[in-house]
Parts: structure tokens; sequence; C-alpha cells
């Protein structure tokens, strides 16, 4: 079991990185926009501007350099999030080529070793790479001891500071009746695009670890602006009385290899 202190230290540390972001120059400040657009995009410059302390104006000027840029985008909200009257409020969230700044150095590399790895072992030999590389990951998280909603959210947590750990700037969030684990960065997206083996190992220790059925919602593979997976808080019947479970999800309409990226 990971220390508590640990998590709460390191939440912490990512949380003050918005808080200085008027001090220090045009870098840092451009940096900590860069840092909520992965965290917590999409984000109106409205929301951006009161989280960092920053007047309007100055926003949308390091916005539309990042739009002009290809490293961001906009869109409108969805009408169930307005608030007030008016034309909704753009959304600002990274795209893949933002997200590719922030560390894609070794997918060339990665993605030759596991082309290797498949011709000398096939496919089952990826499979069995993508599953230690997640059981890494999450090494020393002692599985959920009994499904209720706080030891499975708690769970949820400690797995999210794991993948945080590795690069994958991982949060959760309550939604209804669970709990989701949002992964806001992917350091082998690109990787993931051509082997789905990666995302779907993943998937497979959230199973393992939190002993219920969860389900992959999207992926940043499958060009979204975040990886989602739902956890359900409420235990089901099946679970309860030890029969079967229904088959768990896959991750979110993995791609084949020929699919290509998606435009962004």
């Amino acid at each position: 079991m990971r220390r508590n202190d640990e998590g709460a230290g390191r939440k912490a540390d990512a949380g003050s990185v918005a808080a200085p972001a008027t001090v220090g120059g045009e870098g840092h400040t451009r940096a900590a926009i860069v840092q909520l657009l992965l965290e917590e995009g999409p984000i109106t410059a409205t929301a951006i501007g009161n989280r960092l302390g920053l007047a309007p104006a100055g926003v949308r000027r390091h916005l539309d350099a990042l739009i002009d840029s290809g490293q961001a985008r906009a869109g409108r909200s969805a009408p169930w999030q307005q608030k007030g009257r008016g034309r909704p409020a753009k959304q600002y969230q990274l795209t893949a080529a933002g997200r590719g700044k922030l560390g894609h150095a070794y997918d060339d590399l990665a993605g030759a070793a596991i082309r290797q790895l498949g011709e000398i072992g096939g496919e089952q030999a990826i499979t069995e790479f993508a599953r230690k590389r997640a059981r890494t990951i999450v090494a020393g998280i002692e599985p959920v001891g009994e499904h209720t909603t706080e030891q499975t959210t708690a769970k949820a947590e400690e797995i999210a500071e794991a993948f945080t750990d590795a690069g994958f700037a991982a949060t959760t969030r309550k939604v209804g009746t669970g709990v989701q684990i949002c992964q806001h960065h992917c350091p082998v997206a690109h990787v993931a695009e051509e082997f789905p083996q990666l995302c779907a190992a993943e998937l497979e220790a959230f199973r393992e670890l939190l002993g219920t059925h969860v389900q992959r919602l999207a992926t940043i593979a499958n060009g979204d602006c975040a990886c989602t997976t739902h956890v359900p808080l409420l235990v089901l019947p099946a679970e309860r009385t030890g029969t079967s479970a229904p088959t768990a999800a896959q991750p979110a309409a993995v791609r084949t290899n020929d699919s290509g990226r998606s435009a962004e």
C-alpha cells in the first residue's frame, strides 16, 4: 500500500503549478496554461484566468499563440455547460501535437522494439510485454480488500497516483454512481495507436486491483483528450453472489494498425 502522505505531497506540488504562474516571465505563464489544458481541458479562458490570476486578455493571447502553433484548439461549450445567457463560451484543450511536446522522444525507438518483439515472439509476446509494463506501474498496490464506495474510491485514487508517477498526469473524479480514472497525458500514446495491447493491459490491471467491472470510455490513442476509465461504485448482483460477472468492456473504439492517427 502506498503511503497517503506521499500522494498528498505530490498532489500539493502538482496543484502549486498554477499559483506562481504570473511570476517568472512569459515562459512560465505559458507552461502553467499548458498544464491546465492538459489536466483540466476542455476549459474556458475565464476559468484559466481565475485559476492563474491572469487578466482575460493575457490568457487569450497565450491561447491564440498555442492555437497558431497547432498545440491547442477551441470548441464551443455544450448547452448544458453554459452558465447564464449569451453564446456558449469557448473551451480550449491540447491537440495531439501539443501533448506530443510533453514527451514522446522515444516513440520511434519503442515502436521499432515492439515490432521486433512481435516478429520474434508473435502477438502473445507483445501482450505479455504490455501486461508486465502495466503491472510495473502499479507495483506495490494491493487489490481492494472489500468493494465498498470508500475503499474502491481510495483504490482508484491510489492507481491514479501510480500512473501520475509514471508520467500519465492521472486524476480521479466522482461521476454519478461511479468514479472515473482520467489519464490526461499518455507518454506512449503514439505507440499505443499501433499496439492497442498497451491500453488493454492497463485496463486489465485496473480490473485486477479494483475487483470489479470497469469500462474504458475514451483513449488518447484514439484521438480523445484523455484516457477515461469508469469504475462503478455499486456492487453488481453477480459480484455479490459470486456468479459469473458480465464480460468486461474493452478499450473504447480500438483501432487497427492501418487506421492512422486522428487529425487534429
